[in-house]
């Protein structure tokens, strides 16, 4: 298991403890060792080994709501001591077709409601080197042994993720 795996199944494993309708969370994904070496103290608190392939997830302030996740993403960009990011969201999703039936004045809230939904948790996490990881938890098989994961299983939300670090 490559270290941005290790990274996205913790984060997941994390998010699944807190449990659901929780808000998104961006995290900074820092090398262990620069870390140690830059914030010791940080390091110390936050329990992060100074491995040499570690990688250090650093949550980051709230994102806003009031805008969709990809309009958020296009207006960060991360120094060059971050090696790389990850991000925990919450999606719905709906069967087939269903989208064509969705009203132009709340889209949203008609598809909260929607019987066929299906709630996910999306964990996406980019390195610079171009390595990609996710993982996807549905609330109806809320249980870690039916998490998916792979490193495209949400192509789009990876890539405006990617572009954050360019």
């Amino acid at each position: 298991m490559t270290r941005l795996e290790d990274v996205v199944r913790d984060l997941e494993r994390h998010a699944a403890a807190t449990g659901w309708d929780a808000p998104p969370r961006l995290y900074a994904l820092v090398a262990a060792p620069e870390l140690n070496r830059n914030e010791p103290e940080l390091a110390r608190q936050l329990g992060v080994p100074d491995e040499p392939d570690g990688i250090a997830a650093l949550e980051q302030p709230d994102l806003p709501l009031d805008r969709p996740i990809e309009d958020v993403l296009h207006g960060i960009e991360w120094p060059g001591q971050v090696a790389g990011c990850a991000l925990i969201l919450e999606r719905i999703l709906l069967p087939e077709g269903a989208e064509e039936e969705a009203p132009d004045d709340d889209p949203v809230t008609w598809a909260a409601r929607h019987p066929g939904r299906e709630d996910v948790r999306l964990v996406v996490g980019v390195l610079r080197d171009g390595s990609r990881y996710s993982a996807m938890r549905l609330r109806g098989h809320d249980s870690d042994d039916e998490v998916l994961t792979g490193p495209e299983l949400v192509p789009h939300l990876t890539d405006a993720l990617a572009s954050t670090l360019s």
